[in-house]
């Protein structure tokens, strides 16, 4: 799944003034899928995101650190060696049995009231072949204005533009609020490819019979261009507050606090190719969207949405993880980020890869007709990758090589993250479907309708 697009040129995560800082989140749900076996990469859009993702998790080890938040109890894997035999492979759209929950983690999250759950629809832009973003509407103010965000699990920020000059979508008219509440505090988002600059705002936002009369949000007062292009308006982080940089609490971190929702979890679906049929659903699971019950994996801290990434499989091997590794699920990034020293483990287990300088540090080529297993284990759990979407495609026309999905973050960028990027054609392997719940600090991953359309990940 997917919904955000990554951006960002982060700057120095110290304790900054709330009145004047700057924002590194994400370039909401733009995605290509270049992925497809008979497609071409596109080294273009592949250089932007890698760059994006750089400047967007720039401080993530910082945020970790400065926060004093350190990883649940969780068991490491064995790291006396790199590359350990894989004694089971877990199909994910196998009819194996889910994996026991223990009595602190339920199977569903507890119900906070009996109702409270909206499903928010998302438009899918498609330019085919590619789902270049997934958007969905807000209600801003008395009475309400719609405007369209990008849902964006990576940040915790909410703005709009407003009285921009230099904007080009939808705006909010906060003078035409009658509940509209104006703050003294600014503050600037720097992205990787251009930036905004935002007065904070307070008021009623809602969504689908779900209100909070006192939210707080950014009003962007100028864009660069670069946003011009976008159909949506602005940014709705999903993240946890702890990374906001405006100190704000997020709507849904709102909505739970008022007990509107049924459960403290939101659900994501990602269609392909299809413009209708995406969905956030706040305070449920949708059932029409999974195929089976979800596998839970505990958070490493209430920051980013990051789990433990114990190790990557290939085939029958393992590269494990040297270092305990937070690895943050992003619904609006396309491909699978990684430490250099993981990543190089990795392609040394395919035979014939190679470092694809041609493009830039980063990425690798391997010969296409290779199939390949790939899946990774959180919390010591195996979700698998379909080989097809592990291809990012062909060098060029007729070419015998093709580029991976799982992108070395570089030698300067910390070792202990990583960054797993949900489009929509790793929403056909087993993390397709994914539950976001707030208070039990959990992801759970369910096999999406999506994989009814394709192949199985494994022969």
């Amino acid at each position: 799944m997917v919904l955000l697009f990554v951006l960002l040129l982060a700057l120095e995560v110290s304790a900054v003034p709330l009145s004047s800082f700057r924002v590194p989140i994400g370039n909401n749900l733009r995605r290509r899928r270049t992925n497809s076996s008979h497609g071409i990469f596109d080294p273009e859009y592949a250089e932007r995101e890698l760059h994006h993702i750089l400047s967007k998790y720039r401080n993530a080890h910082k945020i970790l650190e400065n926060q004093g938040l350190v990883p649940h109890n969780i068991s490491a894997p064995n790291l006396s060696s790199p590359v350990v035999p894989v004694h089971k492979s877990v199909n994910a759209l196998s009819d194996v049995e889910t994996p026991s929950i223990s009595a602190e983690a339920p199977l569903n999250p507890p119900v906070l009231i009996a109702s409270g759950t909206a499903k928010m629809p998302l438009t899918d832009v498609v330019w085919p072949p590619l789902d270049v973003m997934y958007y969905g509407s807000l209600q801003f103010g008395t009475p309400p204005q719609e405007l369209t965000v990008d849902i964006d699990t990576g940040s915790a920020d909410l703005w709009v533009p407003s009285d921009c000059a230099s904007c080009a979508n939808k705006q909010f008219d906060k003078r035409a609020s009658v509940t509209f509440n104006e703050t003294t505090t600014t503050f600037a988002i720097t992205y990787g490819s251009g930036q905004v600059a935002a007065d904070l705002g307070r008021d009623v936002v809602a969504f689908q019979g779900l209100s909070v009369k006192n939210q707080s949000f950014g009003l962007v007062t100028a864009e660069s261009d670069n946003f011009n292009n976008l159909p949506n308006s602005g940014i709705l982080g999903m993240a946890f507050s702890s990374i906001a940089f405006s100190g704000q609490k997020t709507l849904f971190e709102n909505l739970i606090e008022e007990k509107q929702l049924a459960a403290s979890m939101f659900s994501v679906h990602l269609t392909r190719g299809e413009e209708s049929g995406s969905e956030v659903c706040f305070g449920c699971m949708d059932k029409d969207k999974a195929t089976g019950d979800p596998r839970w994996v505990p958070l490493t801290s209430k920051t980013y949405w990051g789990v433990f990434l114990d190790a990557i499989a290939l085939n029958t091997s393992l590269t494990v993880a040297r270092n305990p590794l937070t690895a943050a699920i992003d619904t609006g990034t396309t491909y699978i980020y990684v430490p250099e020293d993981l990543a190089v483990r990795f392609y040394s287990q395919i035979p014939g890869s190679r470092i694809a300088n041609e493009y830039g540090s980063g990425y690798y080529a391997y010969p296409c007709n290779e199939f390949l297993r790939v899946s990774f284990l959180f919390g010591n759990q195996e979700f698998a990758m379909r080989n097809s979407d592990f291809n990012s495609g062909q060098l060029s026309a007729g070419s015998t090589e093709c580029i991976g999905g799982i992108v070395s973050l570089g030698q300067t960028f910390s070792a202990d993250f990583a960054i797993i990027g949900e489009k929509p054609h790793n929403s056909s392997c087993t993390f397709g479907y994914s539950t976001f719940d707030y208070d039990g600090g959990r992801i759970g991953f369910s096999p999406s309708i999506n994989n009814r359309k394709e192949p199985p990940p494994h022969p």
